[in-house]
């Protein structure tokens, strides 16, 4: 079998195209999803340990916009920052990671531990029992003034 040139008829099909372009397109997706994904947790996580961008960066030993390109998927992670920002914000590594069948430890930070158990016991009341307490709150926050 002797080599034939392609002829203007005959199709060219770089590799960059095709199916390898569709996958790495797929690819690229999933990563974007997962890292915008990441970036929700993050500010979440965050938020609901009461800390400000500029106060979790102090804590990594960084800067207020290096924390915000990772809340908005700009960056991606790796390692050594998985296990800084899990230290930082006191968390598992897999719940900062979003992996399945990780139960939230995230919760307000509250200064007072009686209180905070005091919360959580209104939380596991009947809804109807919830919403007389929180009247009978509203009524005395709103006197307290």
């Amino acid at each position: 079998m002797e080599f034939q040139p392609p002829t203007a008829t005959s199709e060219i099909r770089p590799y960059h195209q095709g199916r390898a372009t569709e996958e790495f397109t797929l690819a690229k997706l999933q990563l974007e999803e997962e890292t915008a994904d990441f970036g929700r947790r993050l500010v979440e996580i965050r938020k609901a340990r009461g800390l400000t961008q500029v106060e979790l960066a102090e804590r990594l030993g960084t800067t207020q916009s290096f924390v915000s390109k990772y809340e908005r998927g700009d960056l991606r992670l790796h390692g050594e920052l998985i296990v800084k920002l899990a230290a930082a914000l006191r968390v598992s590594t897999d719940e900062l990671l979003g992996v399945e069948g990780t139960e939230p430890s995230v919760r307000p930070t509250v200064k007072d531990r009686r209180l905070w158990r005091r919360i959580t016991a209104i939380d596991r009341l009947s809804k109807r029992d919830r919403a007389a307490l929180v009247r009978t709150l509203d009524a005395f926050l709103s006197k307290a003034g």
